[in-house]
């Protein structure tokens, strides 16, 4: 298991920025390619956006289904108020990738 601290990664306490989000998917991709565990700590961050999100997490339900992700990712240290952002984005992106894939 890797922990990935958010903060070093993206260099500053706001998790904001769609780039910082594909920073962290990148890292997260690759772990679960490989089928290693990786928990995001997000120790220090004070504010986190969706686009943040979705870039980081969302993304990763066009490539993998919840089945792949979650006994591979876990978020440490992450506000309640955070953590329902995260539920909204994993859920939008779970149906909008759902979708996208019946209408190909």
């Amino acid at each position: 298991m890797e922990l990935i601290n958010v903060l070093d990664i993206i260099d500053g306490n706001f998790a904001v920025t769609t780039d910082d989000g594909n920073t962290i998917y990148y890292i997260v991709d690759e772990h679960l390619t490989e089928k290693k565990e990786v928990v995001l700590d997000f120790m220090g961050i004070t504010i986190v956006t969706t686009a943040f999100l979705n870039a980081a997490i969302g993304q990763l339900y066009n490539k993998f289904n919840s089945e792949q992700i979650s006994p591979y990712l876990s978020l440490r240290n992450i506000d309640d108020e955070d953590l329902i952002l995260f539920k909204k984005v994993t859920d939008r992106a779970k149906q909008y990738f759902a979708e996208k894939t019946n209408r190909s």
